[in-house]
């Protein structure tokens, strides 16, 4: 059972954080229409991928969609944006206020057509405060939550090549969106719903940010190395890289006795916590280190799994793709059905699974404008009027 099957969401969010948003609410069943403008929005030509040039961030975040051209610039686009607003449920807009009031897709203009909207709105830095004006990308809320700092070294500060706060937005902005859709069943009321790119930075980034609050501790960065356990941090092997990250003393003292050391370590007042454990780190990584290099990847991932401590491979990109967990899993999915793409290409689908109403991918995203006459003709416009439409460069 398609979940949100007679939800209809309307998106005109650009990049992540809004189609995202509307890609999840889609992966459980809702009717979404993507509104570009003419001949693709600049989104879809990210990191190109087939013939024409649509780039890997539309298949992620356009999967289900259907897609209207609209240039909303255009006086005669309005028309079309109020019938579209009064057959919908949701409209997603990852847009700052002035620009949201300016396409007329602001909650009180959008209340004006259908009372009971929902809109879900995303922007770097909401709609008050000195930065309400400023636009913004998944870098910049990086950047202002202190998490590039620690995630560098000293002079070095290093953003995170995953846009984490970007898709973090969007699952929030998706969680919240359900939530204002049971309140809208139980009270008959839309609401507005606001999501900021600031402010899920530092909600993700918040245990470090409590620390400094209540300790005034003051952290550097230290690249991969954790600084509150120990020995969590990335090591050489013979052939590539492995990541393990003890934190408890139960674990610590597993790792204590993989190395034939248990007492050596697990009885000195130095290694007693973790926290001192990360404190005073050094003797403990050099030791982890040295275990590590007298062995291949396989062979320390294996004896680590052995003794019970969670350790990955460092993976290329390649290498994740063709995880054996990714495919028990079935984590991607295969989409070969798009006109210019060389051959299947892998996308990662709904990363969670529900056994009672399904979801995830049903169809690869929409060419820019494949749906607009059929999406105008449920609108009630005529052959005649959208080939009118057409001519006057509106779709």
């Amino acid at each position: 059972m398609a979940l949100l099957k007679n939800i209809r969401v309307l998106d005109f969010g650009r990049y992540v954080a809004g189609p995202y948003c509307a890609t999840l609410l889609g992966y459980l069943g809702a009717d979404v229409i993507r509104i570009e403008r003419r001949g693709g929005g600049e989104d879809r030509f990210i990191a190109p991928i087939t013939a024409a040039g649509e780039g890997a961030v539309l298949f992620q975040t356009a999967c289900n969609k259907r897609s209207l051209t609209l240039e909303l610039g255009n006086p005669a686009a309005a028309e079309i944006v109020a019938r579209l607003v009064r057959s919908a449920d949701v409209v997603i807009a990852n847009l700052p206020a002035a620009a949201r009031a300016k396409m007329g897709l602001d909650y009180e203009s959008l209340c004006k057509i259908r009372p009971d909207i929902i809109l879900v709105a995303q922007s770097a830095f909401g709609d008050v405060g000195p930065y309400s004006n400023r636009g913004g990308f998944d870098g910049i809320g990086q950047a202002m939550s202190g998490a590039m700092y620690i995630t560098g070294t000293p002079g070095a500060p290093a953003k995170a090549a995953a846009p984490y706060v970007d898709y973090a937005t969007a699952v929030l902005s998706a969680f919240a969106t359900l939530a204002a859709l049971m309140h809208r069943q139980q009270t008959g009321e839309g609401q507005q719903v606001h999501a900021t790119l600031l402010g899920t930075a530092l909600a993700v980034f918040g245990s470090h940010l409590i620390e400094q609050s209540a300790t005034h501790i003051g952290r550097v960065g230290t690249g991969n190395r954790v600084q509150t356990s120990a020995p969590s941090d990335v090591f050489a092997t013979r052939d590539g890289h492995i990541l393990t990250h003890v934190v408890g003393n139960g674990l610590f003292r597993r790792w204590a006795r993989l190395m034939g050391e248990e007492a050596l370590w697990c009885n000195d007042a130095r290694f007693g916590t973790d926290q001192s454990r990360g404190d005073n780190s050094g003797p403990i990584l050099e030791r982890m280190r040295v275990w590590c290099c007298e062995r291949t990847t396989a062979e320390a991932i294996a004896a680590l799994q052995q003794a019970g401590i969670p350790a990955g491979p460092i993976l290329t990109p390649q290498e994740a793709l063709e995880n054996e967990q990714v495919a028990a899993m079935r984590l991607l999915r295969a989409i070969s059905d798009y006109p210019g793409l060389a051959h299947a290409v892998s996308v990662p689908d709904l990363p969670v699974t529900l056994s009672g109403c399904g979801g995830g991918i049903r169809r690869p995203p929409p060419q820019a404008g494949e749906h607009t006459d059929e999406i105008l003709r449920s609108l009630g416009y005529s052959d005649s009027e959208i080939a009118a439409l057409r001519t006057r460069e509106v779709i």
